[in-house]
């Protein structure tokens, strides 16, 4: 018997009925591609498989793959199933994919934010996520009290979060501490910063969050505070705004009057 490693993060799914909800959001046609990310024992791989063109499985635990190279042998042996061992977090898409892809996967927590800003703003991003994360993690993507975070516009920049249901811990072994939620992420691309410079917009609302409890204009101390007045007032922002009430287009209208101005530097540049 496999046990769960908690220095991985890993706790496996064992609801047939949560299984059935993720793969109805995902919206799984026979042409699919599917990156699956921490397969575990192959539960929703499984299922996974009964669809999708192809699935790519990437695991870091030695132990797991032994046990998925048994369990799957017939689907590695007909290119149905690719598994490979290794940190999706250092593992660049380009080696693993060429064709449209989606992401669905029930990723170790503790990575959700590296793992989203990695293959939301790849160059080879996925069609589609749907995820299994910390239920508050993803109520702050979907913003449920209309307040923004570093993470949900991290996310919204790229493509349109749906909250799809809750998941009570005990549908996990071992159970964790919390209870987890399945996110979708439709409408994936970098249309927005086709107008919109991508490393100032990261660089801005870095800083824009970098304390919460303070007014935005106090954040950004290193623009001269004249000129974000002068800003703030072409934009029509209140002067005593935090960065979680400015919704995501006032922040590319912001990046982009800042695009231009010598603040450009001293703000990528810190």
């Amino acid at each position: 018997m496999i046990k769960a490693k908690k220095s991985l993060g890993q706790n496996f799914l064992k609801s047939k009925s949560i299984l059935n909800k993720i793969i109805k959001s995902s919206d799984l046609k026979n042409t699919d591609t599917i990156l699956e990310i921490g397969p575990g024992k192959g539960f929703l791989t499984e299922e996974l498989l009964k669809t999708a063109h192809k699935v790519i499985a990437v695991e870091k635990d030695q132990r797991l793959i032994s046990f998925l190279e048994e369990k799957f042998k017939e689907e590695i042996e007909n290119s149905q199933l690719k598994l490979i061992y290794g940190d999706i977090l250092e593992v660049d898409p380009h080696d693993l994919l060429n064709s449209p892809y989606k992401i669905i996967a029930n990723i170790p927590y503790y990575i959700t934010g590296l793992f989203l800003r990695k293959f939301l703003s790849s160059n080879l991003s996925p069609t589609k996520i749907v995820v299994m994360l910390q239920k508050e993690v993803a109520k702050r993507i979907i913003s449920t009290q209309k307040k923004e975070s570093l993470l949900s516009i991290s996310v919204k920049v790229y493509g349109k979060p749906k909250y799809i249901a809750t998941v009570s811990a005990k549908n996990f072994s071992p159970q964790p501490k919390v209870d987890s939620a399945i996110l979708a992420i439709d409408n994936i691309s970098k249309k927005f910063f086709q107008t919109t410079d991508e490393i100032l917009f990261f660089s801005l609302i870095k800083k824009g969050f970098s304390s919460k409890r303070k007014m935005l204009i106090n954040n950004l101390s290193l623009i001269p505070r004249e000129e974000l007045k002068q800003i703030f007032h072409t934009l029509k922002i209140p002067l005593k705004i935090r960065a979680e009430d400015l919704s995501i287009e006032e922040w590319g209208s912001l990046s982009n009057h800042l695009k231009n101005k010598k603040s450009y530097s001293q703000i990528t540049q810190h």
